[in-house]
């Protein structure tokens, strides 16, 4: 078969290919293309989710007649400088679209409008209909660019069947225009769908600001700013607290050079930074910013440009989990995990549910519970004195009395020590052997206790690790644990990292590992529960993750087994120390798996439940 030069019109349907996959990739291209022309604001107007059609103003630097023509044709650029172009030196380039393919491979496939005008010049309009010139002329607009798509392959059937639905198309289109706005702080963005206006954005806002107006409104008083600088790569941006995270991972922006990208790198680095103080099922809310020279990252390796090469990935990977480790211990015991009156409110009586009513049929279920605290209180004072009882039935206060309070346990108040001093407050009892009951300056605390000591415990080893290794108690008689032989494969593997956290290992046979010490921070522990469950996290995590990280869920897990357990009972002077080494602990406000280790009910919250507010 000979070789044949394809027609034009086919080139420009397969570029169309690589460059607009759906009409969320016709926008990003538009209004990058907006960026680049120096707008200040972009309006921009879907249709049946940018299927139907696209519109993108701006008020940028405008296009003459000439220029139009020309920026419909393939390989046609203004955004390469006329030294580039001499030294072919492509990776300097810092606009963000700059191959020439956008424009003529949207209009190969839709009906595309270009109507633009150069300050001082009259306007001009160029109608393309799937790679035909149909009509041009004067136009009448404000300087800048105005684009219109519509029919996006609608003569394309093979394309248009690959399209989803029009809400699924629009939800794509917002990320595109989220993404976009959130890298240019300086440029106002709104975005209307059908009609409706939803999502509008000023000029000006500063960076965590733009973030938060994009994200969530609530990251601004839950998050911590990154600003870390490692030789010529710059890291910045915003960090939820690991409290403050999504089921899913629709909410993790990054860019490289004020270029949103979905890079597998930069998603595995934010994944090692939180990979202790999330549960598994659980993803942060971050916006990274990476600033490099331009010669050190290559935004060419992807037709659609959302993928980069960097030129020392490892250099960038170790900028973003230690710029983001740093950002997040400097939280504390920061969490973002508050309760609030709402939550609560299902805990306040009317009037009209007072026992005597038939309320009282609710503790029916309780019978069998313990009745002390209340059987000596059936005979109530009347609040004017007297000796009266209240003129409530036997009957509905002997269901009252079965229906018994949380086991609990306070410290003597004769005189309460000041608690305005501390974040966290001073123990003032604890519930059900389990959790802390704490009085700060600014409300109440509840406290995990296991769930705080098992970070505590971590964050221990892990100083321990970095001054040498981990303080190892000796077992009176040595310990056979029993697994299958793989289990003991990867353990004996591992025998020398984990003689650095003091877990002292032998081999015992083919099925059977022997445990000779265990780390002296853990204290009395089950070490046969703990070498099974160091053998489960090896077997899922040991191919996948560097030499630190394996060894980090390793201590995470050795903590779990050595935290106080939730069911000891606790004084107050144990309470109260818990409290202050969470204070000056970093990451303390959650745990090992991500669960935060306490919440506060403020002084608000808690006049409104009682009415007072």
């Amino acid at each position: 078969m000979s070789i044949r030069r394809l027609p034009e019109h086919l080139v420009n349907r397969i570029a169309a290919g690589e460059v607009v996959e759906r009409p969320a990739s016709a926008l990003k291209e538009l209004v990058e293309n907006a960026i680049d022309a120096g707008a200040g604001s972009i309006a921009i107007r879907l249709a049946e989710g940018g299927i139907a059609g696209i519109e993108v103003i701006d008020d940028g630097c405008g296009m003459a007649p000439a220029d139009m023509a020309l920026a419909l044709e393939r390989h046609a650029t203004s955004k390469l400088p006329e030294s580039l172009l001499v030294d072919g030196a492509i990776e300097g380039v810092e606009t963000l679209g700059f191959r020439g393919e956008a424009l003529p491979s949207i209009a190969s496939v839709a009906r595309l409008t270009i109507e633009s005008r150069v300050r001082g010049q009259e306007g001009w309009r160029r109608t393309i209909d799937n790679g035909a010139l149909v009509a041009e002329g004067p136009a009448a607009l404000p300087p800048g660019t105005r684009i219109k798509v519509e029919g996006l392959f609608a003569r394309v059937p093979a394309r248009a069947k690959f399209l989803r639905s029009p809400r699924a198309e629009y939800g794509a289109c917002v990320d595109i225009v989220k993404r976009l706005a959130m890298a240019r702080p300086a440029i106002g963005f709104t975005l209307e769908h059908d009609g409706r206006r939803s999502l509008a954005v000023q000029p000006g806002e500063t960076r965590p600001e733009r973030v938060a107006a994009l994200t969530d409104r609530e990251l601004v008083r839950n998050s911590v700013a990154i600003d870390h600088l490692r030789g010529e790569v710059r890291l910045g941006g915003v960090a939820g607290l690991p409290t403050f995270s999504r089921g899913v991972a629709d909410h993790q922006f990054l860019f490289v050079n004020g270029r949103p990208v979905k890079d597998r790198l930069l998603i595995g680095s934010v994944r090692a930074a939180y990979q202790d103080l999330l549960a598994r099922d659980r993803h942060p809310i971050v916006a990274l910013f990476v600033e490099l020279p331009a010669a050190e990252v290559d935004v060419n390796v992807h037709p659609a440009k959302t993928e980069v090469r960097f030129r020392e990935a490892a250099l960038v990977r170790g900028l973003i989990v230690g710029g983001l480790r740093a950002a997040l211990d400097a939280a504390g015991h920061r969490s973002a995990h508050r309760v609030s009156a709402g939550a609560l409110g299902a805990w306040r009586q009317e009037p009209s549910s007072l026992p005597g009513d038939g309320s009282a049929e609710r503790f029916a279920a309780t019978e069998s519970h313990s009745d002390s605290g209340f059987r000596g209180f059936r005979g109530l004072p009347s609040p004017a004195g007297g000796g009266r009882e209240f003129p409530l039935q036997s009957a509905v206060w002997d269901r009252v009395a079965d229906f018994a309070l949380p086991a609990g346990r306070a410290e003597t108040a004769e005189t309460p020590p000041p608690s305005v001093a501390h974040p966290l407050g001073i123990a003032r009892g604890q519930i059900a052997a389990t959790y802390i009951v704490a009085e700060a300056a600014d409300g109440l605390v509840l406290v995990d206790q296991h769930a705080a000591h098992e970070r505590l415990v971590l964050e221990r080893m892990r100083r321990a690790m970095a001054d040498g290794g981990v303080a190892r108690q000796a077992l009176l008689l040595p310990e056979v644990v029993e697994l299958d032989e793989p289990a003991c494969d990867r353990l004996e593997a591992r025998i020398a990292e984990l003689g650095e956290m003091g877990l002292e290992l032998e081999r015992f046979g083919p099925r059977a590992m022997l445990v000779r010490a265990a780390p002296a921070l853990l204290g009395p522990s089950d070490v046969r529960g703990l070498v099974t469950d160091l053998a489960d996290e090896l077997a899922a995590y040991d191919e996948a993750l560097s030499l630190k990280e394996r060894l980090d869920h390793v201590a995470a897990t050795m903590a779990c087994h050595g935290s106080v357990r939730a069911g000891r009972t606790l004084t107050g002077a144990e309470m109260n120390a818990l409290l202050r080494e969470m204070e000056v602990t970093p990451r303390s406000g959650q745990c090992n798996h991500g669960r935060p280790t306490w919440i506060k009910l403020a002084h608000g919250d808690i006049e409104k439940l009682f009415g007072r507010k």
